[in-house]
């Protein structure tokens, strides 16, 4: 494994980190504690150290309470830990961008991954009207004052918004988190010039978009999952075809698609961290590999 610097943080964080929306149910299969504690296993062996989660991965906190459970029987210290505020999901999904709701969404996550502190707490792909709340990050540089939070960081929603990304160092953000792979490249025209100027951090979510780069897909596949299955057929069919493109003339022989795909993402110095999820350890193991790969 190998690790780079997260921006102006004082955290050196492995270049494939464990994205885990999939433990909330969304992506076609429910987990079990067993799951997730063998994911994270396998992941830490391999050098693995940051995990990315959310308070809407599944109601009632359902993956960070998994990954909370597993910490509970580990290090805490040995993880960089990274979630997310600003919806709600309990008996139905919600919103919540009221000041005292995310302070409330704060002492959940804390007591659902059953820790005193989170690394990188993330603004989460909200409006620039919620983002534009001085109160918000006022209360948020109280936590961070008094030990909850260590580091503040920005899930841009629209992976352009130029807007959120260059406010960073004023709201004392110091990571910004993006969709970017190897069929949208868009953060490479605006928002990676910003986080450059800034010294941000990044994190490059979805990099296998969304399942597409991993090889497994051909044009007319159909997905059942909650992400994917309301999706546009000929839009769907469109991404299918590009990818066979590049798997035909870029994959170099004997490489996987998806870990190629990773190692696409990674070659781009202002990459702090991939962050694909992944449904097994055969999975983790592929991520992993991604490392090693030199293009």
């Amino acid at each position: 494994m190998k690790y780079r610097r997260l921006g102006k943080t004082d955290l050196n964080v492995s270049v494939v980190g464990v994205g885990t929306w999939q433990f909330g149910g969304d992506w076609g299969k429910d987990y079990t504690q067993k799951d997730a504690d063998e994911i994270l296993i396998r992941a830490k062996e391999l050098g693995i150290n940051l995990i990315d989660t959310a308070e809407c991965y599944g109601p009632h906190h359902m993956s960070e309470t998994f990954i909370g459970d597993f910490l509970s029987r580990d290090r805490r210290e040995d993880w960089v830990l990274a979630t997310k505020f600003g919806h709600h999901w309990h008996e139905k999904w919600e919103n919540a961008w009221n000041v005292d709701q995310i302070r409330t969404q704060l002492e959940e996550s804390l007591r659902a991954l059953k820790t005193d502190y989170v690394d990188l707490y993330q603004f989460h792909s909200g409006s620039d009207e919620a983002f534009d709340n001085d109160e918000l990050w006022t209360m948020l540089d109280k936590q961070v004052q008094a030990g909850k939070i260590r580091n503040l960081g920005i899930s841009i929603g629209s992976n352009d918004n130029l807007y959120q990304t260059d406010k960073a160092t004023e709201v004392n953000a110091k990571a910004i988190q993006v969709v970017y792979n190897r069929i949208d490249r868009v953060p490479e025209e605006r928002v990676f010039p910003s986080c450059e100027r800034q010294d941000l951090g990044v994190l490059a979510r979805v990099p296998l978009a969304s399942g597409f780069l991993s090889g497994k897909y051909k044009p007319g596949a159909v997905f059942e999952d909650n992400v994917r299955k309301g999706r546009d057929r000929a839009d769907i069919d469109e991404k299918l075809k590009q990818v066979q493109q590049i798997q035909n003339t870029e994959v170099p022989e004997g490489v996987g698609m998806a870990e190629w795909a990773l190692a696409w993402c990674l070659k781009n110095p202002t990459v702090s961290c991939v962050i694909p999820g992944c449904k097994t350890v055969e999975q983790v193991e592929s991520n992993a590999r991604a490392a090693e790969i030199e293009l």
